[in-house]
């Protein structure tokens, strides 16, 4: 009975931490919505990959540097905001001035931009550290693979919803992305500020 209490704890902690990756994968299938499948292996990887890296680092945290990781906490919503507030804004503005950017070894987006994107959406699951610091360090990575798998999924769900949209969009595609991905990052802060 406590493997499907914990299961479905990590199942919902999963979906809730998964939101903010499944509006940029959106925002990404939008933006080039003739990306491979490959592509969207890789970035739906990337992110689920990020979301059980972060709970695993919030848990060493609150193993070994409680103090100081109490502190760092306000700054995570911020961080998220600058990255895909710049991420969205240089997106914004190349497609309205009509500079696109080269299709990156993956196709149809850069590793750098991916990895931002990475840590922008998954930087609050340090905060996780705290809900899963009673876990043993088994149990810890065990709801970390759950985060990333159910991230996984859902990322690979609104890539095809953004491919979906993005091929009706046509060129107002990246305006809409970039715009997207500001509103995310104002999302994270408004939704840390109402706390």
């Amino acid at each position: 009975m406590e493997w499907i209490f914990f299961a479905a704890n990590s199942l919902m902690l999963g979906v809730g931490l998964a939101m903010d990756a499944f509006s940029v994968s959106i925002a990404n299938g939008i933006n080039a919505p003739s990306m491979s499948k490959r592509t969207m292996l890789l970035i739906a990887g990337t992110f689920g990959f990020f979301q059980f890296l972060m709970p695993m680092l919030g848990w060493i945290c609150v193993h070994l540097i409680v103090e100081a990781f109490s502190h760092f906490q306000a700054f995570i919503p911020w961080i998220a905001f600058f990255l895909l507030g710049f991420l969205g804004g240089k997106m914004t503005v190349e497609a309205i001035l009509g500079k696109n950017t080269p299709p990156s070894v993956h196709n149809d987006i850069t590793m750098p931009a991916l990895f931002m994107q990475g840590v922008a959406t998954s930087i609050d699951a340090l905060s996780t550290g705290f809900a899963i610091a009673g876990y043993g360090p088994r149990l810890a990575f065990a709801a970390s693979v759950i985060i990333a798998a159910v991230t996984f999924a859902i990322c690979l769900a609104g890539l095809s919803i953004g491919r979906l949209f993005g091929h009706s969009l046509a060129r107002k595609a990246s305006v809409a992305g970039g715009l997207f991905l500001v509103f995310i990052g104002f999302e994270i802060v408004l939704s840390s500020v109402l706390e």
